[in-house]
């Protein structure tokens, strides 16, 4: 099969020397890739800025923003069977950047900012991709509810959720503990090693794919 994988955060410019972030690793989606890729798949991974090294045997896409890996997945949802939106898109970017340095000058600073393209329900609605569309949910309360309402509004198959406020697991740490929200039911998967994970998830993600894609000679 051919999977689509986004990881890491994006990166939104304020001015020439400052950005808009969070503080994704990019470590899970990583994982899936490395994982997906052992077992025999063709990856394209489109990857925010991160400092891990890239797997490989993959189709590697750098971008920087929002608008970027917007683009770069429409460019490429098209060839796969199976899409992982397991990146950290900035929800919001300067309405215009500062062509130069913004300086210190009174006590606040307000910026205006304009919604980023929400890639996830995208896939669906923009880029009209009828493959698996898997999503991720990073949370820091109502866990469950809120990756169930990701799920029902953009289309999903599945949607990974994490608590992120826990500071065992989620960004910047190796492990992670994920729940699976699919249309029907919940299954926690307990915390592992974000390697380990990659493996379990990649090898369910593809059992989900293989049946609407039994004819396809590269599954």
């Amino acid at each position: 099969m051919t999977i689509l994988i986004t990881a890491g955060p994006t990166r939104e410019a304020i001015d020439p020397v400052r950005y808009l972030s969070n503080r994704s690793s990019g470590k899970m989606g990583y994982a899936l890739a490395e994982a997906a890729a052992e077992r025999g798949h063709r990856v394209i991974l489109i990857s925010g800025p991160t400092m891990l090294a890239v797997p490989d045997g993959i189709d590697y896409v750098p971008v920087e923003t929002a608008d970027d890996m917007y683009r770069a997945v429409g460019k490429w949802i098209g060839d796969c069977e199976i899409a992982i939106f397991a990146a950290a898109v900035a929800d919001y970017r300067m309405a215009e950047v500062a062509g130069q340095k913004i300086k210190k000058k009174g006590e606040t600073l307000t910026l205006e900012l304009v919604r980023t393209p929400d890639i996830l329900a995208s896939a669906r609605k923009d880029f009209s991709y009828q493959g698996l569309l898997v999503g991720f949910a990073a949370e820091t309360e109502n866990l469950e509810n809120n990756a169930r309402g990701k799920l029902e509004r953009k289309g999903c198959d599945l949607v990974v959720a994490n608590d992120v406020s826990r500071r065992d697991i989620g960004f910047n740490s190796s492990e992670n503990e994920v729940l699976l929200v699919f249309p029907d039911r919940s299954e926690l998967l307990p915390m592992a090693s974000k390697e380990h994970l990659g493996h379990v998830l990649v090898e369910r993600i593809v059992a989900m794919a293989k049946p609407s894609c039994s004819s396809c000679s590269s599954c």
